[in-house]
């Protein structure tokens, strides 16, 4: 990536392709979120893979959807174990509820992943990305949430949120006090 003109731009470009951490990327419409993200994609030699909640949204990025990649259900993710409890192993919980089975090159894929991106994160609801974490954490590294994988999160958190039906938020509320992204157990392990 070229010195940018925008200091913050190059700051967030700097921090995703010099370190492991996580990063939220975030800005009002118009200030170059998927700018970044194309550009990121043209020059980085991270291996990422680029997702987003929705159909279109995913297609606007240039990438999937996470429930297409990661063969999630549209039912609520219920954490029945706590990831910092001593002896929590991936095998657990809700892991047993939703198979997370993948062929062979889906497998490969997910341990050489170096960087995932999540456009349009407002919309992710937290037991998504718990579930997200579960599937990294089998593939991969069990004892780091989400598997080691470097997280990129973009997103306004003014624009659309989180779509969640009643029925999901009664089953959901006794583990999340939100289900926004940042709600995630998973995330909030993390220092992003």
């Amino acid at each position: 990536m070229k010195e940018s003109d925008n200091p913050q731009i190059q700051l967030a470009f700097d921090f995703i392709q010099y370190t492991g951490k996580n990063l939220f990327l975030t800005g009002k419409a118009g200030t170059g979120k998927t700018t970044f993200l194309k550009n990121l994609r043209q020059v980085s030699p991270k291996r990422m893979i680029v997702t987003a909640p929705t159909g279109v949204a995913a297609i606007n990025a240039g990438g999937v959807t996470l429930h297409s990649f990661f063969q999630l259900p549209f039912s609520p993710f219920i954490p029945l174990h706590d990831i910092s409890e001593p002896g929590f192993s991936v095998n657990a919980s809700s892991e047993e509820q939703h198979a997370f089975r993948f062929n062979r090159e889906k497998i490969n894929i997910i341990r050489s992943l170096d960087l995932l991106i999540i456009d349009e994160v407002s919309m992710v609801r937290a037991d998504v990305l718990d579930a997200v974490d579960v599937v990294l954490r089998k593939y991969r590294n069990q004892h780091l949430p989400f598997g080691g994988v470097q997280l990129l999160m973009i997103g306004d958190l003014q624009q659309l949120p989180p779509v969640v039906k009643d029925d999901e938020w009664a089953l959901l509320r006794n583990y999340y006090q939100t289900l926004f992204f940042f709600g995630s157990r998973a995330l909030q392990k993390t220092n992003y």
